[in-house]
């Protein structure tokens, strides 16, 4: 036998030897870069591979994917940039090309979300440093000006809980809708007018009419879009789904386009933004990542050891609803099924919806350990403790208009209502405010305005020590680490 031939042997049986004990690759794994790459994203994912109802591994998987997305730090092979795509939500071409990769005013801004949402952990809030500007209304301009006649500037909020808050909002449009479709039912059989309350889940959303003829009075409105789907994100309660918020996000901060609504589908383009890399983010992706969001522990209330702590923070926690706070920051909702059907049911086009491609995924939040430390109410559903309505309010009057100093109504939204802050999580996720300009509770608690003033007034008209009881207990309210 030659050198070369007893060479190959033995490097032949080194392959195999190698073969047999090396650890093969965690599934998944393969969708990822090698750790030295300066890349995010090395191959799509399939949405196909992880639709139905999940088993937890499978989920731990998926999530695992989504939380390597939301941390990693998109680059140029990735198809980081946008140079002839503006932030607009609906795909818009810029009239010339941008002279600066990152800005602060239209994005990119960021090459990571967890650049944002950092505060105290991944998916967390932002201090000031952070803030974004939004400007929906522009889509048929480029948009490079902070002046207030052109954007409004937003803090970031944190994403603990967000997968119960969409499943609240889901069933809460549901109940919504049906009540719609009750009041056309009655009109009809009785050939009269009739109006009804609209209530989901013990939040009044104001009313509906329908006349004899069908016609739909919306006046009676109050704190919900005219299609009554509760939009639970954003500080505005303007967006659906994290699915939406995702794709959006993606888009305007750090020029990574989705498929679902850049792609050739809608745009007729496979690089819309003319970045020299088509395709950057797949349907997959997209799903990954709304799953580590989906999943992510909701925000629960703890106990001070501190012997003083937990008795003002019991006093505080009697005022709170004493001085009317509990009217929109509400304890907790029902909840009847923990299971996020993704992609959502009702997002706008340019969003996947539904099964409109064919593939439905199935997290069930019930799988993870903290979903069986929510208490549940005497019909088994979960109870959600967002302390929030999930509700716009007018937050801002002539007397206190600290909160409505925007010029720029945000997707119609009028300049001074505002959704209800959730207050999980409140102690970990300063500073505060839309603008994340106000450090402290007690500042926060006494710019509240318009609908939140018989409250604030209330507060301040408390004693210091009540004061600073109520204060003690929202500083109960953080994140775990």
């Amino acid at each position: 036998m030659t050198i070369m031939q007893k060479s190959a042997d033995l490097a032949s049986g080194l392959f195999v030897l190698l073969a047999i004990s090396l650890p093969t690759a965690a599934a998944g794994e393969d969708k990822l870069p090698a750790p030295w790459e300066e890349r995010a994203i090395s191959a799509p994912l399939e949405r196909g591979d992880y639709s139905g109802t999940l088993p937890r591994e499978k989920l731990d998987e998926l999530t695992a994917i989504g939380e390597r997305l939301f941390e990693a730090r998109f680059t140029p092979l990735d198809g980081v940039g946008r140079p002839m795509a503006t932030q607009a939500i609906i795909p818009t071409k810029r009239r010339r090309e941008t002279r600066l990769e990152f800005q602060r005013m239209a994005g990119m801004d960021a090459a990571s979300c967890a650049s944002c949402h950092n505060d105290p952990v991944s998916g967390g809030a932002g201090d000031f440093v952070a803030n974004v500007f939004v400007s929906e209304g522009f889509s048929n301009a480029d948009f490079d000006s902070i002046d207030p006649q052109f954007s409004n500037e937003r803090n970031t909020n944190h994403l603990f809980g967000a997968g119960l808050i969409e499943l609240l909002a889901r069933e809460m449009t549901v109940e919504l809708q049906t009540i719609r479709d009750n009041a056309a039912r009655q009109a009809r059989a009785k050939g009269e007018t009739v109006t009804l309350p609209l209530e989901a889940k013990g939040v009044s959303f104001g009313s509906i009419t329908v006349e004899a003829d069908g016609m739909v009075d919306l006046s009676g409105l109050d704190g919900v879009d005219t299609d009554l789907v509760i939009r639970p994100f954003s500080q505005k309660g303007v967006m659906t789904s994290l699915r939406q918020f995702t794709v959006n996000a993606l888009n305007q901060h750090h020029g990574m386009e989705a498929i679902e609504r850049f792609g050739a589908r809608w745009t007729g383009e496979v690089d819309f933004d003319e970045d020299g890399k088509g395709d950057e983010i797949s349907p997959g992706d997209v799903s990954a990542m709304v799953a580590w969001q989906a999943t992510l522990e909701p925000p629960l209330a703890h106990t001070p050891d501190d012997e003083k702590w937990r008795a003002a923070s019991a006093a505080g926690d009697t005022l709170f609803d004493m001085i009317g706070c509990s009217s929109c920051h509400i304890r907790a909702l029902p909840l009847t099924s923990l299971e996020f059907a993704d992609p959502g049911p009702v997002d706008a086009a340019g969003t996947l919806r539904g099964d409109e491609d064919g593939d439905v995924a199935i997290y069930d939040l019930g799988l993870y350990d903290w979903a069986s430390r929510l208490e549940r109410n005497d019909k088994g559903e979960v109870m959600v403790p967002l302390f929030g309505d999930l509700k716009r309010h007018r937050i801002a009057d002539q007397k206190v208009a600290i909160l409505g100093n925007e010029l720029l109504a945000q997707r119609f939204v009028d300049r001074d209502v505002f959704m209800t802050g959730e207050l999980w999580g409140v102690a970990d996720t300063a500073p505060y405010g839309h603008r994340g300009d106000i450090t402290t509770l007690d500042e926060i608690i006494r710019a509240h305005g318009g609908e939140g003033s018989q409250s604030a007034r209330a507060y301040e008209a408390l004693s210091e020590s009540d004061r600073t009881a109520l204060i003690a207990f929202l500083k109960t309210l953080g994140i775990d680490r």
